[in-house]
């Protein structure tokens, strides 16, 4: 039998796209455990003095914490912290677009509103890379103009809305393989409003990305059952859970697993994908793995899970998101401190090797932050779990820090970016 054709056979008698068996070599790297373990060590090699790109600060650290507990407080004077995650986004300007969504769904059936919610959010999470600072998008039914994760969440809304991502007219409120698949690169522009004027970053590899997902999702019946639709994900998490309750771990690896193939161009080890990977040398094999947006992903599936009776437990095994925010923050506070100044000045690709560092960094510098954070608020890890720091502190501090240090709130390093990482 050719490579081909043992491959398609074991789709079929798996029910994924690529399975990941135990004892498989990428196996171990599939994981927030994983990430946190492997991020630890480059740690130790910067302040242990091994980096030739950055220095570990700790005594900035207070002051940094001082900074995200300031603004925790200001934005949520009760501290009544929601998780971080997409649906902060959709209800950008005050408006809260899901609760005028749900509407239209039967509230009667709490499964199908969760998967109506994974339908929404799994796509707007991959349309989530940064999109650069002068695209921006105007939604028709308020007037409001937003740019960046705001305008994106918007405008993925605007798309799902349309029925674009549906392959059944009578049912727009879907993301179908089928449709996903076939999804036109002309069809994203205009409802994205790009431009020559409105330029948005990646939006070539933003389609592909959806078109890819479509493919993959068709070739893994096992989690999206056939024919494929993204929210059947609930059904399949809902079958795997214990008494009601689920696993943070569970649903990120199940993500890894399910997603991996999408990415493209990436790292893989005997035919499965790593995803969002990088090598470098501080790791014994040279591979150091984040899974950004697959943990954006998670964090965002919070709700829909929870919504639909479940509980998830054990959300922070999960990690930081090492991105230009929660990144952005501890270089704008001295916290990481590069070792030349052309570092801020420097176009980096996302695989240059100063960048995988300071994603590793920022990983475990996060989660010492949160940490320094509870500890001047007064809250316990149980009360305050990591997500909460980073929606009500870390991503919105980083924001805050770059609008007070730069024109336009950019963030303090430049990263080129094709619409799939950042």
């Amino acid at each position: 039998m050719n490579p081909a054709s043992f491959a398609a056979e074991m789709q079929t008698a798996t029910g994924w796209h690529t399975p990941v068996p135990t004892g498989h070599p990428a196996a171990s790297l599939l994981s927030a455990r994983a990430v946190r373990e492997r991020c630890a060590v480059v740690m130790a090699a910067v302040e242990n003095g091994r980096s030739s790109f950055f220095q570990w600060n700790d005594a900035a650290l207070p002051t940094a914490a001082a900074y995200v507990a300031e603004t925790i407080r200001h934005d949520y004077p009760d501290l009544d912290v929601p998780y971080h995650s997409r649906w902060r986004h959709f209800e950008a300007g005050g408006i809260d677009r899901w609760q005028a969504l749900s509407t239209h769904i039967d509230v009667s059936d709490p499964l199908e509103r969760a998967r109506v919610a994974i339908d929404l959010v799994v796509p707007s999470v991959l349309l989530d890379a940064g999109a650069g600072p002068d695209w921006h998008y105007t939604e028709q039914r308020s007037g409001q103009t937003h740019g960046r994760s705001e305008g994106l969440a918007l405008a993925s809304l605007a798309l799902f809305e349309s029925g674009a991502l549906s392959a059944d007219p009578s049912h727009p409120l879907r993301s179908d393989a089928s449709a996903l698949s076939a999804l036109a690169t002309s069809m994203l522009a205009e409802v994205f409003q790009v431009s020559e004027r409105n330029p948005l970053v990646g939006l070539q590899g933003r389609t592909s990305l959806l078109r890819r997902l479509g493919e993959v999702m068709a070739a893994t019946p096992r989690v999206f059952g056939s024919p494929a639709r993204l929210g059947n994900l609930a059904d399949y998490l809902v079958n795997h859970a214990s008494s009601g309750v689920i696993q943070a771990e569970f649903v990120l690896d199940t993500l890894l697993r399910a997603f991996g193939p999408v990415w493209p161009g990436r790292i893989s080890l005997e035919g499965v994908s790593l995803g969002d990977c990088w090598p470098h040398p501080a790791l014994d094999d040279g591979l150091l793995p984040f899974h950004k947006l697959t943990q954006w992903l998670c964090y965002s599936l919070l709700e829909p899970l929870e919504d639909a009776g479940l509980q998830v437990a054990g959300i922070d095994r999960l990690t930081g998101l090492p991105e230009y925010r929660n990144g952005g923050l501890l270089l704008d506070t001295g916290v990481i401190r590069p070792r030349s100044p052309a570092f801020f000045t420097t176009e980096w690709q996302v695989d240059s090797p100063p960048i995988v560092e300071w994603r590793a960094l920022t990983v475990i510098g996060l989660d010492r932050l949160a940490n320094a954070v509870r500890e001047v608020l007064g809250v316990d890890a149980a009360s305050f779990s990591l997500p909460k720091v980073l929606q009500g502190g870390t991503w919105s501090a980083g924001r805050r820090i770059a609008a007070q240090l730069r024109s336009g709130g950019l963030p303090p390093l430049r990263i080129v970016s094709d619409g799939t990482v950042f």
